[in-house]
């Protein structure tokens, strides 16, 4: 399909909680395929990406965790129904505020509930870098990035740090 421009920090998009999807449409799915296409492209061989991080206000997020993008995640709608308490550290980053990253700590296993390409109602359980993955998109489509993972001190100098990148 077409690969789209990133919302670059501190875009008020970002910050902005997107709209519920009501049915999977051929839009949908078209919107899916450009953000397949925007995660492919990612510097870096990203492995997620949520709708706003391309300017499109609704609860859409797609994960590819696989070096050979063979398994592909649509996801609509995604909530974490519930997490496990085994919590692992990882590296995070964001095409929408280059240049930086940080260590965050996240529940190594979720269960979620969200839409799938059908217009189903389906659960599935994440674990590792896809658990990771689907709750750094779940964060950004509730307008949060994962910096406010982080504590005051950390998040600030993550910001000055970008800026200077910039």
């Amino acid at each position: 399909m077409a690969i789209r421009p990133f919302v670059m920090w501190p875009d008020k998009r970002l910050r902005t909680p997107a709209q519920t999807v009501d049915e999977i449409t051929d839009e949908i799915h078209a919107i899916w395929a450009d953000m397949v296409d925007s995660m492919d492209a990612m510097p870096g061989s990203g492995v997620g990406l949520a709708a706003p991080q391309i300017g499109v206000m609704l609860r859409l997020a797609v994960v590819d965790v696989t070096p050979d993008r063979s398994r592909r995640i649509l996801l609509a709608n995604p909530e974490v129904l519930a997490a496990g308490s085994e919590i692992e550290k990882g590296t995070e980053a964001s095409p929408c505020l280059p240049g930086v990253d940080a260590e965050i700590a996240r529940p190594a296993t979720v269960s979620v509930r969200f839409l799938n390409p059908q217009g189903m109602i389906d659960r599935r359980d994440f674990a590792g870098l896809e658990a990771r993955s689907v709750q750094h998109q779940i964060d950004h489509l509730a307008g949060r990035m994962y910096f406010d993972n982080l504590g005051r001190v950390k998040r600030d100098m993550l910001l000055r740090k970008a800026k200077k990148a910039r």
